[in-house]
């Protein structure tokens, strides 16, 4: 992807290039040719080329939040995982019932 990106700016630099140092040409219009011919459609290829991998990112960082979520959940629950008193109360240690 980013050879295709290098290439396609190089052949819009010499276009400019051509264009600036040529005799009915201007150094604005070859300014223009490289951003307009050049960098403008490698900035839009690149984005949308790019968004499988920061979809794939951010699902990853969503997963991260939530997975560390539910650790914060599960570490502040009581040893039973619920929200009242046991049923039967443990016996001391050291002692039968």
């Amino acid at each position: 992807m980013y050879l295709l990106a290098i290439g396609w700016l190089y052949v819009a630099l010499m276009m400019a290039l051509a264009e600036g140092t040529s005799t009915q040409g201007s150094w604005l219009g070859a300014f223009f040719t490289f951003l307009l011919y050049g960098l403008l459609p490698i900035s839009i290829m690149l984005y949308l080329l790019g968004s499988p991998s920061r979809r794939a990112v951010r699902r990853k960082a969503e997963q991260a939040e939530q997975a560390q979520a539910t650790e914060a959940v599960a570490a502040s629950t009581q040893p039973d995982g619920g929200d009242h008193a046991a049923a039967e109360p443990l016996a001391p240690v050291g002692k039968e019932p």
